[in-house]
């Protein structure tokens, strides 16, 4: 699981350093993005486990970060186009840390229900750690983008996985490819969670629901409109 968890390190960092550079953000910020959408959703969950996290206990987990901050540094001028390797890697990271995370949180004894979320908190932190400092819009708040159910998809897979007594080392594989597809199949062919109906809100429908006890004006009362009765003033 160890390699596993630095090749999504890996992806991660390479994300957030193509993201650096097409932010015109020098190697050193490029760095500090890369470490912390890397490490930063391992960190979360492992301190929601009361543990020490992994990346500070091996120092090998800082590798990865450096090697990419550094490619990325050399590829110059070509990295600021790269798009599409910015979602590639993204999916990358998300695909094999869902997986790692959820394996993490299960050893440690959590409930399933906590494994599933712990697993997607480590697959989609990182990400919204970099998009905020990077000053984007997380993917996990952008309702264009099919992010966060991809990663729920492989977590609750992995969760299930580990419940039946299945689990063996090529699954998380298996599920972090998954993970991948779905996501870039998702990016690529605009796929769409179901959005709020445009113009429809509580208080236009309370308001109609409302307006059948409310008394209507003296033009819209029609045929059934009581008369006006004489005053006896009005008699001459």
């Amino acid at each position: 699981m160890l390699a596993l968890d630095l090749l999504g390190v890996l992806a991660f960092a390479a994300s957030g350093n193509l993201l650096a550079a097409r932010k015109n953000i020098d190697i050193m910020g490029s760095l500090v993005l890369g470490l912390a959408v890397g490490l930063g959703g391992g960190i979360m969950r492992d301190v929601m486990l009361g543990r020490v996290p992994n990346s500070l206990q091996e120092p090998i987990y800082l590798i990865p970060p450096v090697i990419s901050a550094l490619t990325v540094y050399l590829l110059g001028r070509r990295a600021l186009h790269a798009r599409v390797p910015i979602i590639a890697f993204d999916a990358l990271g998300l695909g094999v840390f869902v997986t790692t995370g959820t394996t993490i949180a299960w050893e440690a004894g959590v409930p399933v229900a906590s494994a599933i979320l712990l697993g997607v908190l480590t697959g989609v932190g990182g990400g919204m750690i970099r998009d905020v400092l990077a000053n984007e819009i997380p993917a996990v708040f952008n309702g264009s983008d099919l992010y966060i159910l991809p990663g729920i998809v492989g977590a609750s897979l992995m969760a299930l996985i580990e419940e039946l007594g299945w689990f063996e080392p090529w699954w998380a594989l298996v599920i972090a490819v998954l993970v991948f597809t779905f996501r870039m199949l998702a990016w690529r062919l605009e796929w769409r969670v179901p959005s709020p109906m445009r113009g429809w809100s509580y208080r236009a429908v309370l308001g109609r629901n409302l307006s059948v006890f409310r008394r209507p004006p003296e033009r819209d009362r029609g045929v059934f409109a009581p008369r006006r009765t004489r005053r006896f003033d009005d008699i001459d």
